[in-house]
């Protein structure tokens, strides 16, 4: 299914010499479409703005209004900016996500060395081959996702951020010391962690020290939580606490293929 493109009346269109088709220098971001409109718009368009500030870019104030009115029952708004043009598309969210959402995840972590002064990595760009390729690295090693670390510290994932429960205390790393993307829906999750009764905090944490927290999830936009169900080839039992935070946060869970959705 090909996803509508929108895009802002006036702007330029995408051509060849466009700089973030050539080299990726434009800046997106992903969210997720509710039947009650674009969940947490507003953060995801002030990371947005961040974002292109690092590369010398400017947001038109137009691009918000690409999401006025837009619903879906389960659906991906992507918002681009490039130095020429600005433009949204909309598709469902895939159903590999969806599964993820409801079955976990198996998570494997690899150390990416020291972080370069001139970095990107605090910004959402179009320049998303690396993080793919770490993603399909995974999967030919068994997994399912990658868990970035640093001298022994964890980082994030390549789309997504980290969460862990440990001691009634819902945690996530630290974007600002340590050059990671600030994750939308991890900071809501933590904004809303005493609902439930727990604490939040930004802290790190080891590589070694993960396999002994509660429960451990990877949150971005569209899966919303998805449950480490294994850690470097280590079975992880599911945790309570998954369809809690789940609800929280807006996300019913797919049924297990085959399973009844209700009847009679």
């Amino acid at each position: 299914m090909n996803a509508p493109i929108m895009v802002i009346p006036g702007s330029e269109e995408l051509t060849h010499a466009d700089r973030g088709l050539l080299y990726g220098e434009g800046v997106f971001e992903t969210v997720h479409l509710r039947p009650t409109g674009p969940w947490l718009l507003d953060a995801h368009l002030t990371r947005l703005g961040r974002s292109a500030a690092l590369l010398g870019i400017d947001v038109p104030e137009q691009v918000a209004g690409l999401a006025h009115g837009l619903t879906h029952e389960d659906g991906a708004l992507r918002l681009v900016v490039t130095p020429s043009t600005s433009f949204a598309t909309v598709s469902p969210v895939p159903e590999a996500v969806r599964r993820e959402r409801r079955d976990g995840i198996r998570l494997i972590t690899h150390d990416v060395g020291p972080r370069a002064p001139w970095s990107l990595s605090a910004a959402k760009t179009l320049s998303y081959a690396e993080n793919l390729a770490a993603k399909r690295w995974a999967v030919s090693a068994g997994a399912d996702d990658l868990l970035w670390l640093r001298e022994g510290q964890a980082l994030e994932a390549p789309t997504a951020s980290l969460v862990w429960l440990v001691g009634g205390t819902l945690c996530t790393v630290p974007p600002e010391s340590t050059g990671i993307l600030p994750g939308t829906t991890a900071a809501h999750l933590l904004g809303r962690a005493g609902e439930l009764g727990l604490h939040a905090e930004e802290r790190m944490i080891t590589a070694a020290q993960l396999p002994g927290v509660e429960a451990m999830w990877l949150a971005s936009s569209l899966r919303g939580l998805a449950e480490v169900r294994s850690l470097d080839g280590v079975p992880r039992a599911a945790s309570p606490w998954t369809p809690r935070l789940q609800d929280l946060l807006g996300f019913s869970r797919p049924p297990a293929a085959g399973a009844p959705t209700g009847g009679a």
